[in-house]
């Protein structure tokens, strides 16, 4: 999978997780509900402003955390719920994550490389 469709793929993701959750959680039917929606469009924001651009890994195995601590714990709220569900409702997306996640602990020695360049 190239990296451009690694990132559009790791939003669609977010996107069907988010989902999941808002309706379990806030009742939604179709759309995400505010609060959601405004977290979704924040995740979606640090996504483009990624340091790693296209190489960008899991948010979990990255070794840069962008997201401020208060939403990063929202999202680890969401994850554990929806996680596990994942793999009933989008098997593709999951297996993928999984799949993803693991290549990226090759990816870190690359990566603080980049970190230390863009730092001088």
């Amino acid at each position: 999978m190239t990296e451009a469709k690694r990132i559009t793929t790791e939003r669609s993701t977010l996107h069907k997780m988010f989902g999941i959750y808002c309706r379990a959680h806030h009742h939604t039917v179709e759309a995400l509900c505010d609060e959601c929606n405004s977290l979704y469009g924040y995740a979606m924001e640090k996504i483009d402003r990624c340091v790693f651009g296209q190489n960008k890994p899991t948010c979990q195995n990255c070794p840069v955390h962008c997201y401020s601590q208060e939403k990063r714990e929202t999202i680890k709220i969401i994850m554990r719920y929806v996680g596990p569900k994942m793999i009933y409702i989008h098997p593709f997306l999951a297996v993928n994550h999984f799949v993803n996640k693991a290549a990226d602990k090759k990816k870190i020695p690359m990566l603080m490389e980049i970190i230390k360049k863009k730092s001088k």
